[in-house]
């Protein structure tokens, strides 16, 4: 952005779409999104890109640490900057797996999994108190998971996968999602977290289907929960900051 010669403030070009800075990767997916999902464009109180990386199922991401499309994500997120897309993100944490990739291919920032928040969450809690993580499926969780995205092999981990709906609806790719029942998943993890791990101090949703719920499990447990929505906020935050009117301030006539 230049002044002209008129004194009248002149936009550049270069992008397909303007106002939207996030570009988001979804799984090819066909249960339903609910409002908090990240896959709900309501959800955002701003404008996003969506970009759907075909083949890639939640089965498919999840359980087979989505062998064999690294590419068609690295070509979709390219896509998203190449239309006006500044920052990328996913919505399937277990794409940690590709952070690196994606990012040095882009050449924009990436923030490809929730499970990047967890160092920045644990260097807020006091003295006994550390993060623990609740995943749609804590069997296919990795090692290899955790370490790309920066977070200790030791960080406490529960499932939904033993739960009455979430999981199976999510990872099934089912028509529909009892919405009641996978609350109740919810909050069974969360107790099932904080009995094995009583210094939780907050809890980091993995799944970014978990959005809807997150206010249900601060009301039940009094601990900060911090999901894939938290994470956006905080990212676009910084790909299009606030512009304040500096002038308003100003002491002169």
């Amino acid at each position: 952005m230049e002044r002209s010669a008129t004194g009248l403030t002149v936009e550049g070009g270069g992008k397909a779409v303007f106002g939207a800075a996030v570009g988001i990767l979804m799984l090819e997916a066909r249960f339903p999104r609910v409002p908090g999902d990240m896959g709900n464009a309501l959800t955002w109180p701003f404008p996003v890109h969506y970009r759907v990386v075909r083949g890639a199922s939640p089965d498919r991401v999840v359980r087979n640490r989505a062998e064999g499309l690294l590419q068609p994500f690295i070509e979709a997120a390219k896509d998203l900057v190449a239309t006006g897309a500044d920052g990328i993100t996913t919505n399937c944490g277990f794409l940690s797996l590709f952070q690196r990739e994606i990012a040095d291919a882009v050449g924009v920032p990436v923030a490809t999994s929730s499970l990047m928040q967890i160092p920045t969450v644990q260097a807020l809690l006091p003295k006994g108190k550390r993060v623990g993580v609740i995943t749609v499926s804590k069997d296919t969780l990795t090692d290899a998971h955790l370490a790309a995205a920066g977070v200790a092999l030791d960080t406490p981990v529960v499932g939904t996968e033993g739960g009455r709906e979430f999981t199976r609806a999510i990872l099934g790719n089912e028509l529909t999602l009892d919405t009641e029942m996978s609350r109740q998943d919810l909050l069974d993890a969360g107790r099932a977290l904080l009995r094995a791990n009583p210094d939780i101090g907050a809890i980091v949703l993995e799944c970014t289907n978990m959005v809807p719920y997150a206010a249900d499990l601060r009301r039940a447990f009094g601990l900060p929960v911090f999901s894939i929505y938290s994470f956006v906020l905080w990212f676009q935050s910084g790909l299009m900051p606030r512009a304040y009117d500096t002038r308003l301030m100003d002491p002169r006539p």
